[in-house]
């Protein structure tokens, strides 16, 4: 077995080990570029090594879903099948794990008709909408992670020669994750316990807002009474412990809904389901987008912030240091998953149930009523810099630093 093939065992054990953490007995789905053939297929061992009683592979190809786009109906973008709905609900309430090798072409759908591509994202939101509260309420055990695609490699890499881009990208998805290190797993269990200590330390502060300011950026975000700061991973409903993202160097929590004012600017482009969007500049009014603007992609964002009411409304803000190790790769990847981890960031919509006491056991009336949103989207977008400053506003009104020039106090 040559380096990378080691390398390629070690991350496929690392992801069913540490990100879903398969336990035995359980169903596992998997969703899985064409591209990514011979690491799904070690998935597929390490997860049936780990005691799964059935693995199920969904092939992606993103060619096929171009082909869509540009050769059916109009008319049938708003169709979702509800056979696909019902199978993810089904897994979810049969206590199945989802890993999702999720690396959009950033550059999919250009030339499509954004019209369409909204139509069968909101579809999809609307038929996928139980299955969706399931998994903001960790009633699923799920893991979103990264493998290159050629379409991906040469966005990232198009500095390099066409044959280094995807042996490239394979390194930085290797060292993000921490492939590279002796143990992986032991890595990440201490990645994670560090991730803990910062969790804890916002949650002793229980600060009520924070006032965020860089060039372009002067906002403030008050937290609903009962916020918690959540990070690394996370507890299942039955206990086990899952990581849904990898990468992820975050802690995060909600805002209070109608309690968001100021202006903020994106510092990164957001990949934007195959539709980029970048120089982004969002006010705020109670807690609502009132003005927008984007240098490019503004008619994408347009239709984001149409999804529903709640989409104008932000769901989840986190902290991430500029030093962070992928920030320090100093290159852009044009992947939330991956971008959002070198950069602070927010999310319009959906707010995570888990981010306040009680908040898996509410209605959607009752999370409302507590000042957490509710929306059938949720899109993260980095807003991190190395000239980042956060100040925190303790309940008795005292102000203190959070972090200076985009780093942990």
């Amino acid at each position: 077995m040559d380096h990378f093939e080691q390398m390629l065992e070690k991350y496929a054990e690392l992801v069913i080990k540490v990100g879903v953490n398969i336990q035995p007995g359980q169903v596992l789905l998997v969703q899985s570029p064409l591209e990514t053939v011979d690491f799904t297929r070690q998935i597929v061992s390490k997860a049936y090594e780990a005691g799964a009683k059935y693995v199920q592979v969904d092939w992606d190809d993103e060619k096929v879903t171009r082909i869509r786009y540009e050769q059916a109906p109009d008319d049938s973008f708003a169709y979702y099948p509800k056979w696909q709905a019902d199978m993810m609900e089904q897994l979810a309430e049969g206590g199945g794990a989802v890993l999702h090798i999720k690396v959009p072409d950033p550059e999919l759908f250009r030339g499509i008709d954004s019209a369409k591509v909204s139509t069968a994202v909101k579809a999809a939101a609307v038929a996928r909408e139980k299955y969706q509260a399931y998994v903001r309420s960790n009633k699923v055990s799920w893991s979103l992670i990264k493998a290159p695609t050629r379409a991906w490699a040469n966005k990232v890499y198009a500095d390099l020669p066409e044959e280094e881009r995807v042996p490239a990208m394979w390194e930085a998805v290797f060292r993000m994750n921490r492939v590279d290190s002796g143990d992986p797993v032991a890595a990440w269990r201490d990645h994670i316990a560090e991730l803990k200590k910062r969790q804890q330390y916002m949650n002793d502060k229980r600060y009520k807002s924070l006032h965020y300011r860089a060039p372009g950026t002067d906002l403030r975000v008050e937290m609903p009474e009962g916020h918690l700061w959540l990070g690394g991973g996370d507890l299942k409903e039955d206990g086990v412990y899952f990581v849904a993202n990898m990468p992820t160097e975050e802690i995060y929590t909600m805002p209070l809904r109608t309690g968001v004012n100021g202006t903020v600017s994106s510092t990164l482009p957001l990949n934007l389901n195959g539709r980029l969007v970048d120089g982004i500049k969002l006010t705020f009014k109670d807690g609502k987008v009132t003005e927008y603007d984007a240098v490019s992609g503004r008619e994408h964002l347009t239709s984001l912030l149409e999804t529903d009411e709640g989409a104008s409304y932000l769901g989840e803000m986190a902290l991430v240091p500029h030093d962070s190790p992928i920030s320090l790769m100093n290159r852009v990847f044009y992947n939330t998953g991956v971008d959002e981890n070198a950069s602070c960031h927010f999310a319009l919509g959906s707010c995570y149930p888990v981010n306040i006491e009680g908040g898996t056991k509410l209605s959607k009336e009752e999370l409302l009523a507590k000042g957490g949103n509710v929306s059938l989207t949720h899109v993260d977008f980095m807003i991190g810099s190395d000239q980042l400053d956060i100040d925190g506003e303790l309940p008795d009104g005292t102000v203190e630093p959070v972090f200076r020039a985009g780093k942990w106090v």
